[in-house]
Order: C-alpha cells, then structure tokens, then sequence
C-alpha cells in the first residue's frame, strides 16, 4: 500500500510539474491585453501598402498565429503556478474595474479623450497621481509593449520597401538602421498612454490606482509581460524572414 500511494504522489507531482501549453496561455494573454496586441499587429504593418501587400501580411501577421507562436515561447518560461497565479492576479475584481474603464474609452468616439488631451497642457495632473499611472505603465511594460508593436512593424514596412526597389537588408542591418527610430516612438507612446491612462482612470481613486500598480509588480504578471517584451520582436523578425 506505502508503494501504492508513493507511487500517486509521484505521478501526482509529476503532473504538476509539467509545464503548460501553449493553448493554456490564451485566457491570460487576453486578459492582459496581449491578445488585442496580436489583433493590432496586422492592421499596423498593413498601413499605406498596396492590397496584394497587405494580403500578404494579412496572412503573415495574423492574429491567431502570432498569438499562438507567442505563447509557445512563453510556455518554456513559465510553470503551472505561475501561469495560474497571473490568470488569478488579472482576473480580479480589481483588474476587471480597471479593464472596465479602459473599455468604456474604447467604446467611445475618441472626441472626449482627444478633448481631454488638449486640457492636460493647461492643466496638468496632480504630481502624485502622475506618478501613480507612471509606475502603472512602467509595472504593465505598457510604453515598451507599444513601443515594440510599433517598431517592429515600422521594420517590417521597411523591409518591403527595400524589396520593392530590389533591395535586401538582414536582420541585424535593418536594426542598425532603424534603430534610431526607437527613442521617438517611446517617448510618443509614453505620451499617449499617459494621457489615456489619465483620462480612463480619473473616476477611480489613488489607493486603488496604487495597487493596481502593485499587481502588475507580482512577480507571475512582471515575467508574463516582461518576457512578451523579449519575445514579440523575434516573432516579427521570424515573420520578415518569409519577405526576404
């Protein structure tokens, strides 16, 4: 019997131990936005191309390939645990309140947040709070997830203008020269989720704000979204790889 039951515990660790899938990521990259990320990517590198052009990259850049092959990556980073601790962390009350309020903006024309926008030179923030939402987006790696998105599909529309005039650039040469691109789309994409940020949570209080802060610093959500940041640029550059 002591074999028997040894015998399940083992098997029972075992089975714990394993490590997910990649199909078991899709309820936490969407509830960590990566997913709407994934769905953005094709109509951002599809911008001002020709429609054979954006055909391509239609089929290259689609979401649910590039969501697939993001959480294949991620799968050998994390554990069961720390995967379920994210899911549990982002689907919170408090993160669902937080979603809410970026959706309703969403929803929106654009007209009030645009308004709003223009008010923030007269009057700018609170320095406490602006503090609050730029630890927020720094802890969510929002700037560097936008930042990214918009770079690497900048490179990708670099690459088929070069393949258009006959020209050819490897990877590490389009980086070289792209690469000063990249202090300007952070500072741009700073800016804007600051503002949206601003404006999507100015109903919410600051001890919440505070620790909405605080559960994107949990270590399971920081490596989720810290890897997503050191992973997408290699699935762009895989994707580019099929247009040289």
């Amino acid at each position: 019997m002591r074999l028997i039951i040894a015998a399940l515990l083992l098997s029972v660790g075992m089975a714990h131990a394993a490590p997910p899938k990649a199909d078991d990521f899709a309820p936490v990259l969407e509830l960590a936005g990566l997913r709407l990320l994934c769905e953005q990517s094709a109509p951002l590198v599809q911008r001002g191309m020709n429609p054979a052009q954006q055909a391509q990259l239609g089929r290259a850049f689609a979401a649910d390939g590039l969501c697939r092959d993001l959480a294949e990556q991620l799968a050998g980073k994390f554990d069961r645990d720390q995967l379920e601790q994210a899911r549990q962390l982002l689907d919170s009350p408090l993160a669902r309140r937080f979603t809410a309020a970026e959706r309703a903006v969403g929803e929106g024309d654009g007209t009030a947040l645009a308004d709003y926008r223009e008010q923030l030179a007269a009057r700018p923030p609170r320095q406490d709070r602006l503090a609050l939402v730029r630890r927020l987006y720094a802890a969510a790696r929002t700037t560097a997830l936008a930042t990214v998105l918009r770079y690497e599909a900048g490179k990708t529309q670099a690459l088929l203008a070069l393949k258009a005039r006959g020209q050819t650039l490897d990877e590490q040469a389009l980086s070289s020269q792209t690469q000063v691109q990249v202090a300007a789309l952070k500072t741009s994409s700073a800016a804007a989720v600051e503002s949206f940020m601003l404006y999507a949570y100015r109903q919410i209080p600051s001890e919440q704000l505070a620790d909405y802060a605080a559960l994107y610093e949990q270590p399971a959500v920081s490596h989720l979204l810290e890897s997503s940041v050191q992973v997408l640029p290699q699935l762009f550059a895989a994707r580019r790889a099929a247009f040289r």
